[in-house]
C-alpha cells in the first residue's frame, strides 16, 4: 500500500521545480541567511568547545580533590556539568551571532534602498 515509487519520484521531481521563480534581490537574500547560520554555526562550535575544556577541567580536579564532589557527583552528574556548560555556550553564541549578521544585513538592505 502506499504511493508506488514511480509516483512519489515524479511528484518530487516537479515540486521541486516550482511555480515561482526567485527574484535575484530573494536569490541574495537566501544567500546571506545562509552565510549567516553558518557563521553562527561556527560561532557555536568555537564557544562550546571553550566551554566544554574550561568546565571540563575544574569539575574533573573538584571530584578528585573535594570529598564533598568525590562523594555525590558520580559520572552522570560531572557529564552533566560539562555538556549543559557546552550547550549553553553553543546557542547563546550561535544566537548572538545570527542576530548580529541579521542586523547587518537589515542595515545593508536599508541603505542599498536609500541609495536607489
Amino acid at each position: 500500500m502506499g504511493i508506488p515509487s514511480d509516483m512519489k519520484n515524479l511528484w518530487v521531481s516537479r515540486r521541486k521545480e516550482g511555480f515561482l521563480i526567485a527574484s535575484p534581490s530573494e536569490d541574495a537574500k537566501i544567500l546571506r541567511t545562509k552565510k549567516c547560520t553558518n557563521e553562527g554555526v561556527r560561532a557555536g562550535f568555537k564557544a562550546a568547545s571553550i566551554a566544554c575544556v574550561v568546565s571540563a577541567v575544574p569539575t574533573l580536579t573538584a571530584v578528585r580533590v573535594i570529598p564533598w564532589a568525590k562523594a555525590n557527583l558520580n559520572y552522570t552528574a560531572q557529564a552533566l556539568i560539562i555538556s549543559a556548560a557546552s550547550i549553553a555556550a553553543y546557542f547563546i553564541t550561535a544566537d548572538k551571532t545570527i542576530l548580529e549578521c541579521a542586523r547587518k544585513n537589515a542595515h545593508l538592505e536599508d541603505s542599498l534602498r536609500h541609495n536607489n
